[in-house]
Parts: C-alpha cells; sequence; structure tokens
C-alpha cells in the first residue's frame, strides 16, 4: 500500500451514523494492521487520531472489536491502549489480558481505579511484575487473589507468599492454588500444614517428603509460638473465662452444671467451661457446638469422662439453641448417642489432643481415630 485516501477517512469519521462508524472502524482497522512499517508516519498519525476518536464515540460492538485487533499489536500507540483498557470490560478484557504495551504503572491504575472483571483480565497476564502483583493483592479481593495465584507466569515477591500464605488460615480458596505454586518455599508449605484440609496435608507431604515425626515436631512448634504470642490466655481474658477456670479448679464444674448453664442460656460460660475441661481453643469449641452432627461435642464429652445422659441432655440443648428449632431430630439424637457408645474415652482423649494442636485436625482425625 502506497497512499491512504485522507478525505474519504475524514469523511466517514465526521458522519456520525451507526453505519459510517462500523465501515471507518473496520476501514482503519485494516489499513493500520495490514498497512504494516508501508504507512508513513504522517498516515500511521492519521490513523491514531482517527482510532482515538473512534474510541471516544464509537459503539460498543466497535470498541469492542478495535480492541480485539489492537490486543496482539506490540506497537500500538499507548495512549489509545490505556483508553481501551480503561473502558467497559468487553471492551478492556483482550487489551488487559495480550497487550504487551501496558506498563506496570498503565495496569496498576486500572486495578485501582476499576472494576472487580479488570482486577480479573489484569491477574491473569503472562509475565506479570512484582509490583503489579502487589497492587491485585492490596484489593483485598479474594477471587482476584485466588486468580493471580492460579497464574504460574505472575511473579510474587517472597513478602507477599508469606503474608497470602498467612491468609490462607482463614480464606481457604487461597491454599490449593498457593500449594500449586511452584515458587513457594517449602518452609510456607510446611506452615500451611497446620490449617488446610486432610488432602492438602497429603499432597504437602508427596511433594515436600515430610516424615511423620517432622509434621509432629510442626504441631509442636505451632503451639509453642502461639504461646510466645498470647502473653495471658485467651480464656482468661474475659469475665467467662476467669469464673469458668474458677470452677473447673475448685471442681464444680460438674455435667450437671454444665447442662444447667445452657439450659439457663449462658452460652459463653458454657462455652469456657468446655474449653477449661478439654483445654481445646474457644475458638474450636464454638464450631464443636454449631456442627449440625454433634460428632465434635460428642468427642470433647467422651474425652472428660462424662456419662451418656449428661451429654444426650447437652446434645439436645445444644441443638435447640444453635439450630434455632425447640426440638432435635430424633435421628441426630440416636446417631450422636451410638457414636458416644462406640468411641472410648482414651480414642476421644487422642483426638483432643490433636485438636489442642490444630483444630483443622477436625475431619481428618476424627475418621483415623474413630474408624479403628
Amino acid at each position: 500500500m502506497t497512499s491512504i485516501d485522507s478525505e474519504y477517512l475524514l469523511e466517514l469519521a465526521r458522519d456520525k451514523s451507526r453505519e459510517h462508524r462500523d465501515t471507518l472502524a473496520q476501514t482503519v482497522s485494516d489499513l493500520f494492521l495490514e498497512g504494516g512499517t508501508a504507512l508513513t508516519e504522517r498516515e500511521r498519525a492519521l490513523m491514531f487520531d482517527i482510532l482515538h476518536s473512534l474510541v471516544r464515540e464509537a459503539e460498543l460492538s466497535v470498541r469492542r472489536s478495535l480492541s480485539d485487533k489492537l490486543a496482539a499489536l506490540p506497537d500500538a500507540p499507548l495512549d489509545l491502549v490505556r483508553m481501551l483498557a480503561n473502558d467497559e470490560i468487553e471492551v478492556a478484557y483482550p487489551i488487559l489480558v495480550s497487550n504487551t504495551v501496558l506498563q506496570d504503572v498503565d495496569l496498576i491504575e486500572v486495578i485501582r481505579a476499576r472494576t472487580q472483571e479488570h482486577q480479573i483480565a489484569v491477574a491473569v497476564r503472562k509475565d506479570l511484575s512484582t509490583k503489579v502483583s502487589d497492587a491485585l493483592v492490596e484489593t483485598g479481593d479474594h477471587r482476584v487473589i485466588r486468580k493471580l495465584l492460579e497464574n504460574q507466569d505472575a511473579r510474587l515477591s517472597s513478602a507477599t507468599m508469606a503474608y497470602l500464605v498467612e491468609q490462607s488460615e482463614r480464606v481457604d480458596s487461597f491454599q490449593e492454588p498457593i500449594l500449586q505454586r511452584q515458587d513457594l518455599d517449602p518452609l510456607l508449605a510446611k506452615r500451611m500444614f497446620m490449617w488446610v484440609s486432610a488432602v492438602l496435608r497429603q499432597h504437602i507431604l508427596d511433594k515436600f517428603e515430610l516424615d511423620p515425626e517432622t509434621v509432629d515436631d510442626l504441631l509442636e512448634e505451632a503451639v509453642l509460638e502461639e504461646v510466645a504470642l498470647d502473653t495471658e490466655p485467651k480464656i482468661s481474658t474475659s469475665k467467662c473465662g476467669k469464673l469458668a477456670a474458677t470452677m473447673v479448679e475448685t471442681g464444680v464444674a460438674t455435667p450437671e452444671l454444665l447442662i444447667q448453664t445452657l439450659r439457663d442460656g449462658e452460652v459463653p460460660l458454657f462455652r469456657a467451661l468446655l474449653a477449661n475441661l478439654t483445654q481445646i481453643k474457644p475458638k474450636l469449641v464454638s464450631r464443636i457446638l454449631t456442627e449440625p452432627g454433634g460428632e465434635g461435642l460428642a468427642i470433647a464429652c467422651k474425652s472428660i469422662g462424662m456419662d451418656k445422659p449428661s451429654f444426650a441432655g447437652i446434645f439436645s440443648i445444644s441443638r435447640s439453641i444453635h439450630l434455632k428449632s425447640t426440638t432435635t431430630n430424633r435421628n441426630d439424637i440416636r446417631k450422636a448417642l451410638n457414636l458416644y457408645d462406640r468411641m472410648t474415652k482414651d480414642a476421644a482423649a487422642k483426638v483432643v489432643r490433636y485438636w489442642r494442636r490444630d483444630e483443622n485436625y477436625l475431619s481428618a482425625i476424627r475418621e483415623l481415630e474413630l474408624s479403628s
């Protein structure tokens, strides 16, 4: 191509009709993309000016078509690409995912100013820098961060990876993509062993070849770290905690008292009493109390030698409180009492000891101990 009919293009640009806009978009795109180096500087400048005008005024479908064509163009004008990147997500997506003209500062601006969909498009780009990855993490959006973690081409600083590992203790959706990353430090993977599911624990064991003795050491270290961080146990910082500790110490925390405490609606005191009696963290006691099947409650009660009728009373009252029901399902009671009968005190105590180390052993250890 040696020349361009400038007057024809300008005429199309002046016409605001949908038909002429579509024609202009197609013509300019074809000239710009197929002309390549045959375009003179003046002709390229004219193409850019028309495309800028088109981006501002064209229909969504036209802008989307332009974005698709410019996404893979390595020498597309930066200003034009920036405009497309900040457009509606239907337009911006191809640019944000594929265009290499955008710089880190442009991507970070999009992350901070645009929608979750824009952020996700950035998160799946190839060869993301640590700066852009940090900006994505700073959004705090779990879906965006998960997409970033799933992107093996995204570079994460050691500090950011350590932060996300710690966050994975409470955000389950982070756990699997973190453990699948090739750049995960083995020490961080071992740290995650404390709170991930049984399936992911097995993944850690297989990938990092941890032996049982190492696993036990890790659990012990976690307990020691928590003790070092807490100058005073959490349970003793509240009035209920202090009262419960005194009641357990003086021997008045009988099964009858626990039942009466629940019947009176003193759930925080009951929680503190059971936590003191079992030495399980209050957070896990809360989880046990709200668990529909009652398996955790059965294990906790059995471990402290509570008799079957007392457990049945506690189970029934706790169901009515936490499940907002005046009656307990007969089948649920039968299952809970059957479990209580089949379980030995030693087996229950062993599960509780694991819970003291790691509350997320709930399902895996229960299956291990009770099946035997």
